[in-house]
């Protein structure tokens, strides 16, 4: 192939990779918006007036979506459009999950003998009324304090003199448009109510850049532990300014585990707690930022038990390969949104809470602090975690 060939297959693979994108993101939309429009408009059979009306409703919805998307997450980064697009992709997301459901619903009238339009509009009208009761509740989750979530961890290999150690953990606090600056100085005075020896926070600090949200993240200077205060990036510190966080967090106090490790030590027993970036730090072009599992435990004594920080369960291979004894994660939020679960389940091994991988490894999952995008929590609480350490 010739370099004129060459030069003019490049753009053309470029366009083609854009339709396909614009063509498949389109027609997620259309399904999206669809489905709960039929649901509650045309199948309902209501008069010409309300059908053009909630025909208009959702068509403008639908147009208006993918604007205030690029117009609030895109360069612009505008935050009065980022909470209406998340706020409306929270609402089409349970109109649209449903009204899938209300067919088992239609199926049942439908049995039961109840006609059209009465079994239609019965099932627009329940859809509605779920969707409005989960919202609030959802919304009432999301913008709470999380509760406090006990967890008892039994380490074979921990000493004595560090029995019941308490590790409280943060992770996916994503301060963002919604101004949460009271939420998390609440968020702390929480943390230090829970005689911490060890505090970390497990990336997913923000959405947007310190600049942003330096007012958001002040708080977390005011956390206390014994031992340390320690962090890893998560994959969103990447699309916010990585190295702008890392810093910020360093001046806040915390410990930045870059593929690096620390020994803590209580009544002559020590424990290694050690942390890698987050598995999309490679292809981030932030230089120097990548997993490395063999580099954050390097010089560590293979003797003493280790305490790992790595933002998604994905990397717990990493973990049980070096022969990690605990490794603390969050990044799925728990799903956030029901029935999202099933979805976060195909791209991570655990979903949430305690596990088992291998002979030795144990991995915890957080469901997370706070949340990301749609400000709503369906069946997926936060939480601030105390994982409470044990010889047996």
């Amino acid at each position: 192939m010739s370099v004129g060939e060459t030069v003019e297959t490049e753009p053309r693979r470029r366009g083609l990779r854009v339709v396909r994108f614009a063509a498949t993101v389109g027609a997620v939309l259309l399904l999206l918006f669809g489905v709960p429009w039929w649901t509650l408009v045309p199948a309902a059979s209501w008069p010409a007036p309300v059908t053009a009306a909630g025909t208009a409703v959702f068509a403008l919805a639908l147009v208006t979506f993918p604007l205030l998307m690029m117009t609030g997450h895109g360069r612009r980064h505008r935050d009065g459009a980022a909470v209406a697009a998340d706020s409306l992709l929270g609402v089409i997301w349970v109109l649209f999950v449903w009204s899938v459901l209300g067919l088992l619903l239609r199926l049942g009238l439908a049995v039961a003998g109840v006609a059209d339009p009465a079994r239609s509009r019965i099932v627009a009208a329940t859809v509605v009324a779920v969707a409005v009761v989960l919202l609030f509740y959802g919304y009432a989750e999301a913008m709470r304090v999380p509760r406090v979530r006990r967890i008892d961890v039994t380490l074979p290999r921990l000493g004595a003199g560090l029995d019941g150690l308490r590790v409280v953990l943060l992770t996916d606090t994503h301060y963002g448009p919604i101004d949460r600056a009271r939420w998390s100085a609440g968020v702390v005075r929480v943390v230090n109510t829970l005689g911490a020896d060890v505090v970390a926070h497990t990336g997913d600090i923000a959405d947007g850049d310190v600049a942003q949200r330096r007012a958001q993240a002040a708080p977390l200077g005011d956390v206390q532990a014994r031992l340390a205060r320690v962090y890893v990036t998560g994959n969103h510190e990447y699309y916010s300014g990585a190295p702008g966080w890392v810093e910020h967090m360093t001046s806040l106090g915390w410990e930045w585990l870059h593929n690096r490790h620390l020994v803590v030590e209580r009544d002559g027993a020590r424990l290694v707690i050690a942390g890698v970036d987050d598995r999309t730090a490679a292809g981030s072009g932030v230089p120097g930022h990548r997993a490395d599992h063999a580099a954050a435990l390097a010089g560590a004594d293979p003797a003493l038990p280790v305490l790992l920080l790595a933002h998604q369960p994905r990397q717990i291979g990493g973990a049980v390969e070096h022969g990690v004894d605990l490794q603390l994660s969050g990044h799925t939020h728990g799903g956030q949104m029901w029935p999202f679960h099933y979805l976060v389940r195909l791209d991570q091994p655990v979903l949430q809470g305690l596990s088992r991988h291998g002979d030795r490894t144990q991995l915890y999952t957080s469901r997370g602090t706070g949340f990301w995008g749609p400000p709503f929590r369906i069946f997926a609480p936060s939480e601030i975690t105390v994982l409470t350490l044990h010889r047996d």
